[in-house]
């Protein structure tokens, strides 16, 4: 078995949390003698809403609702989309030199390998899905992130939801359930879901520690042996949080402009369901998809999760369509009617953008259109 450092914390604060992963990198890198690679799994004071480290922060995070609830908020060295952590959510950490043979996509299908196995151990089959997520029957319980620095360290990240209170998400993340009106929880509810509601039984963070530690030990044979920090690391990780993660250069280095945006409505036999779409550019930011069904059907889910970050593009679309309703949509309409409408709202969100570049107003649901 390979040996790895094993660290364990809770209630850390934001800046402090993501500060203490980057300074464990320092090394992690070629140039420095080989170190011992490190996993930890630790919790955050609830709560903190963290963005990834590519996207807008005032775009995906609202700071009135963190000013109002008392919310710490930053952002991830990591990609991937925004997220609340609080003692509900276990925080984990991978930090080791980045292989030099394996795309980041392998990277995270690897080391999500041991969550899999940590949540396998209370008999949830979780698998990794879409580009960031691990899903149970197409629902996320756990976001993926990854960040190779310039010196070769590797930072893998992950937040698994043991429980999860949606309202107070709602309240401080800006995500398109986000202004559903009294829908908005059930709308999240059939995307996500966490270990509490997989079991049964209530589950925080702190208590699914152990499960995901024998987890990274059994699929991936890691031989964790419990440490402290180094008073070097603990040194590193109070400079960064006064020179990077308390500055607004970090926090807001990106532009406020909002997405374009736009819905699109698609007739089903159930009745009629809305899309609304998001775009950078010709990238798709977000789509969701809302109606008056009971439970989304699980092919829809998937199309919403294949079209993050996919060009909106007939041939691409078509090929996601493809592959997302090879056993239908579940909506009562071909594949060819819901690429449609990802293709209507994109034209719409286009002209938008042309028309009005510097808008105000919600990044994902903008006002109807007459």
């Amino acid at each position: 078995m390979t040996r790895w450092r094993y660290l364990i914390e809770d209630d850390v604060s934001a800046a402090a949390g993501l500060a203490f992963d980057e300074a464990l990198m320092d090394s992690h890198s070629p140039a420095v003698a080989a170190a011992e690679p490190v996993v930890r799994l630790y919790t955050y004071r609830s709560h903190a809403a963290l963005c990834g480290r590519y996207q807008n922060l005032k775009a995906e995070i609202s700071l009135d609702g963190c000013r109002r609830t008392g919310t710490d908020f930053n952002r991830r060295p990591t990609g991937g989309g925004a997220i609340v952590m609080g003692e509900g959510q276990l925080g984990v950490a991978v930090v080791t030199r980045a292989p030099t043979k394996k795309r980041p996509d392998e990277v995270l299908l690897h080391y999500s390998e041991g969550i899999v196995a940590g949540l396998a151990k209370l008999g949830i089959e979780a698998a990794f899905g879409g580009k960031n997520d691990l899903v149970v029957q197409g629902r996320k319980i756990a976001g993926l992130g990854l960040y190779l620095d310039p010196e070769g360290a590797l930072l893998f990240h992950s937040s698994i939801l043991a429980d999860l209170d949606i309202p107070f998400m709602l309240a401080v993340l800006d995500i398109p359930a986000a202004k559903l009106g009294d829908k908005a929880v059930a709308a999240v509810e059939q995307r996500v879901t966490t270990v509490t509601r997989e079991t049964g039984h209530p589950w925080t963070g702190a208590t699914l520690r152990e499960g995901v530690a024998l987890g990274f030990t059994e699929a991936l044979g890691w031989d964790l042996v419990e440490s402290d920090p180094t008073a070097g690391e603990m040194a590193r990780a109070a400079e960064l949080v006064e020179s990077k993660f308390s500055s607004d250069d970090w926090l807001f280095q990106h532009s406020p402009q909002p997405d374009a945006t736009a819905t699109a409505l698609v007739k089903t036999p159930g009745g009629l369901v809305r899309l609304y779409l998001a775009l950078q550019g010709d990238t798709i930011k977000s789509a969701l998809f809302t109606g008056d069904f009971n439970d989304i059907p699980p092919p829809v889910t998937r199309f919403e999760g294949a079209l993050k970050w996919a060009r909106a593009d007939t041939a691409e679309l078509e090929r996601l369509a493809a592959s997302c309703f090879a056993d239908g949509t579940g909506l009562g309409v071909g594949a060819e009617v819901l690429t449609a409408a990802v293709l209507e709202a994109a034209g719409k969100a286009a002209v938008r953008e042309m028309a009005d570049p510097n808008r105000t107003g919600s990044c994902y649901f903008p006002e109807e259109e007459q």
